[in-house]
């Protein structure tokens, strides 16, 4: 049971947030110091951030569960992170810091118009919150059950905090907490992974019965698109989506850019590939013991009928020691909490910057305080919408991924190499990418057969969408004659 000690531990994690984000906020006397962190931000809290902000509670959760009911074959994304590290440092990084700008979309004006760069914000708005009603919800699937709570509750209490310490701190208040945050769940995942190899025998055993159990399969060189656990689907075709995600999501742009120079943003980039793998092979390692501890070593048992999702938590609460069963709620909150305070200050930046194209200083501070306060309840109430819906949170997660990023990929792609091209070619691409994946993929909350549905698994998507996107702008452009639609200005 969830005790004092516990709910101490607890306590004193979320007073340390609130405490990052008072403190933070003495040094911003700027809109560029509030949201950039004045732009010269050291480059190793910086790559913390970032792998802070990527790793969700569902990954620290859903990891583990799915080498228990798989193996390790998943493991292969970090090849295409790998992959996508090179490509964004080469073409991204050094571009959106040569354009002077200062949001992520903001390049997509100087390229085609004011209209294609709103587009893409809302793109990535839409995107964004959407993500956040699914990471804010998940984990509270299982910190209610912990904490003895209802899910609202458990949802209000990482939604709360993050709120106000990113209202209040901005820009430095989300990096440094990311960092203590990234701290808390990664200590806390080495010593769930640290009881459960004592229960086991030592590392030697874990690694060889794992091995008998076909749990430490990391590697699949099938070409089959329509199987996710390859090299091609997990390593190589990932990686669009992962260059989609660091290139162009502005969480990771606003990162960049509030380094000193490009040196400096490539260092916190390659950081975060490393500290990423990591995780990985921490939490991939934990699934793994999990399986050997419950099921081949039956050093415990588990409750007849659990579900794959419930081992790790059932082993938070009933297999650790009071204290440590505190410490890994509290690093399922710190990942909650840090998803949702990135989200809410990247929002605040595209609405005020992008969507209404506001230009910086004192006022437009205020509103965009304004606007991550908003951010923040439409994020909490789209968690409250996740949890009355009956279905698969991942894979409707999945589809909304994959349904926005690949266009914009496509938009960037298409400015860097194609700036010539008129707005109006631009925007039928996109939205011609975007209506693809119709044919690939089931729509959420609609009762619909796509008739391509088993061709391509779910990372092939922003690959195909980007794709059609990039091939459709040109070919419009090409076709339509200029003097039927000028350029949008």
């Amino acid at each position: 049971m969830f005790g004092a000690i516990d709910w101490s531990v607890l306590a004193v994690y979320w007073c340390l947030s609130i405490f990052i984000g008072l403190y933070a906020a003495r040094s911003n006397r700027s809109f560029k110091d509030y949201m950039l962190g004045g732009g010269s931000m050291p480059w190793i809290p910086v790559g913390i951030s970032l792998i802070a902000t990527s790793v969700s509670a569902t990954t620290l959760l859903g990891v583990p569960a799915d080498v228990f009911d798989v193996d390790m074959t998943l493991i292969m994304t970090n090849a295409g992170s790998f992959l996508s590290v090179l490509v964004v440092g080469w073409i991204f990084i050094p571009r959106i810091r040569k354009s002077g700008a200062q949001s992520a979309y903001e390049i997509l004006e100087k390229s085609f118009s004011r209209s294609v760069r709103r587009v893409a914000a809302v793109f990535y708005a839409m995107h964004l919150v959407l993500r956040t009603g699914i990471l804010l919800f998940a984990p509270s699937l299982v910190l209610a059950p912990i904490l003895q709570i209802p899910i609202w509750t458990a949802i209000l209490i990482s939604s709360v905090a993050a709120i106000l310490y990113t209202w209040y701190g901005g820009f430095k208040a989300v990096v440094w907490t990311d960092v203590m945050q990234f701290l808390v769940f990664f200590g806390g995942g080495i010593f769930a992974l640290f009881v459960l190899v004592n229960g086991i025998g030592g590392f030697g055993e874990l690694v060889a019965l794992a091995d008998e159990s076909g749990k430490s399969n990391w590697f699949s060189g099938a070409l089959d698109p329509s199987n996710a656990r390859t090299l091609l689907s997990a390593g190589i075709v990932y990686a669009v989506l992962e260059i989609a995600i660091r290139g162009c999501d502005q969480q990771f742009v606003q990162r960049y850019l509030s380094c000193k120079d490009v040196k400096a943003a490539n260092r916190s980039s390659v950081l975060s590939m490393v500290l990423g793998l990591v995780v990985s092979l921490l939490f991939y390692w934990l699934g793994a013991a999990l399986f050997v501890y419950y099921k081949v070593k039956n050093a415990s048992s588990l409750p007849e009928n659990i579900g794959v999702n419930d081992v790790f938590p059932y082993f938070i609460v009933n297999g650790l020691p009071r204290g440590l069963t505190g410490l890994l709620v509290a690093a399922i909150f710190a990942a909650a909490m840090s998803s949702i305070s990135s989200a809410i200050h990247a929002l605040g930046n595209t609405t005020e910057k992008d969507i209404l194209c506001k230009t910086a200083g004192q006022e437009s501070m205020l509103r965009t305080k304004m606007w991550i306060v908003l951010w923040g309840v439409c994020g909490t109430f789209a968690a409250f919408v996740a949890a009355s819906q009956v279905g698969s949170l991942l894979k409707n997660a999945l589809f909304f991924t994959g349904l926005f990023t690949g266009p914009l990929l496509a938009l960037f792609l298409l400015s860097f190499f194609a700036p010539y091209l008129r707005s109006f070619s631009v925007l039928i691409g996109v939205v011609c990418g975007m209506l693809s994946l119709f044919l690939f993929n089931d729509i959420p909350f609609i009762k619909y057969s796509p008739p391509l549905g088993k061709v391509f698994s779910w990372p092939w998507n922003p690959l195909i969408s980007c794709t059609v996107s990039v091939w459709l702008a040109l070919c419009v452009d090409f076709v339509v004659p200029r003097k039927v639609v000028n350029k949008v200005a």
